[in-house]
């Protein structure tokens, strides 16, 4: 469990293709305090540290998530968002985020305001319906409230302290970002469809009356 709280900005050093599999070198700060098994939330998808080698940490993308992230696009030099996962005794300063990206959005326009930045984000329609203004999302790993939302697009608020300590400050329109929906929002949305189409307590009671 991640809370969208970005620890560091990391920085990948080396890739390995072997098979469908891709392997991350990525260079951290925290790198030593890492051993094997561990989870890392990479730019929003947790991924497990396979090797260390300080200063870097080695990670593993299978397929799938290579297919459902942004991260095939990754090369060295460039920067990743990461968070480790969150220990019994944090602090739970974002929202749930699982580290299982949802899908992939594309950034289509960044205004800037006086001191922030406000980032429209086109979004798969199928995601839509989890996104609701006020609520919360991850982007590229980092946990924002969303602000205003259409049809397929959603709009977040970048405050400067955002733009400084994530990647999501280096972001240009056109760039693909990882997306995580809020958990509660899956859930709340489950369980409505579980619902939909049955008959109302009204009825149901009038038909067990009748059944008596």
């Amino acid at each position: 469990m991640f809370t969208g709280i970005i620890e560091e900005v990391g920085e990948i050093a080396q890739t390995q293709r072997r098979g469908m599999a891709v392997f991350f070198g990525i260079r951290a700060s925290f790198a030593k305090e890492l051993k094997e098994g561990d989870s890392v939330c990479v730019n929003g998808a947790c991924l497990t540290v396979v090797a260390v080698q300080h200063p870097l940490f080695w990670v593993e993308a299978v397929e799938e998530t290579l297919a459902r992230t942004n991260l095939g696009f990754l090369k060295p030099g460039d920067k990743v968002n990461l968070e480790r996962a969150l220990s019994v005794t944090g602090r739970f300063g974002g929202h749930f985020v699982q580290g299982h990206v949802d899908g992939t959005g594309v950034i289509a326009q960044i205004v800037p305001r006086l001191r922030s930045k406000v980032m429209r984000i086109h979004t798969p329609k199928e995601l839509m319906q989890y996104i609701v203004p006020k609520g919360s999302i991850a982007v590229d790993g980092v946990s924002l409230t969303v602000v205003d939302v259409g049809a397929d697009w959603f709009t977040v608020s970048l405050i400067p302290f955002t733009l400084e300590h994530t990647t999501l400050g280096l972001r240009k329109v056109g760039d693909v970002v990882n997306l995580e929906v809020d958990i509660l929002a899956k859930y709340v949305r489950h369980m409505l469809q579980a619902f939909e189409g049955q008959k109302s307590p009204d009825e149901r009671l009038r038909q067990l009356l009748t059944e008596l």
